[in-house]
């Protein structure tokens, strides 16, 4: 229990000190934009952009994807109303959200949940676009930081999350 606690405190001073950063006003306003790449109806266009694009590779990713993502959203739900973690919000006076999140507790991050998943598919099936991709993937996830949406500990458990759904769909259906 001292150990869960020391946990939350650290993770508490970790996302203080990402709201203490110089550029704090630039980085919302940036967090904003990148965090709306992570909404859910994204992952439906690149699906069916990948689907007619690119015939045999886009319909194994439409296809893992569908897939990790029925494996992700349930534990994802599960994980989120048993555990009922705060938002950032509620544990500090004064302080609100940049943005109305989607429901009231903040393990694990959602968003960076789907963008690593998706990320690691991607990565998969077209390899060449394994920099970039991950590098959106992590900055869905700090902007949720910023946005005041999340702790650190909630981002990094949602890309654990992601990236373990994703393999999971991937050796399932032998990618």
């Amino acid at each position: 229990m001292r150990f869960l606690q020391s946990l939350q405190q650290y993770d508490e001073e970790l996302f203080l000190w990402f709201l203490q950063r110089r550029s704090y006003e630039t980085l919302v306003a940036v967090s904003r934009l990148v965090s709306c790449t992570g909404d859910g109806y994204w992952y439906v266009l690149v699906g069916w952009l990948a689907y007619w694009a690119y015939a045999g590779t886009g319909t194994r990713l439409m296809v893992t994807g569908l897939a990790a993502f029925a494996f992700e959203r349930p534990i994802y739900f599960v994980l989120k109303n048993t555990l009922k973690r705060g938002r950032p919000q509620t544990r500090f006076q004064g302080l609100s959200g940049h943005i109305i999140p989607s429901d009231e507790f903040s393990f694990p991050s959602g968003h960076t949940s789907a963008a690593f998943l998706t990320a690691v598919l991607c990565a998969w099936f077209y390899p060449t676009m394994m920099p970039g991709i991950f590098l959106w993937a992590a900055l869905v996830g700090m902007s949720r930081i910023f946005l005041r949406v999340h702790y650190p500990a909630d981002v990094v458990a949602g890309a654990g999350l992601g990236v373990i759904c994703a393999l999971t769909a991937i050796a399932w259906l032998g990618g």
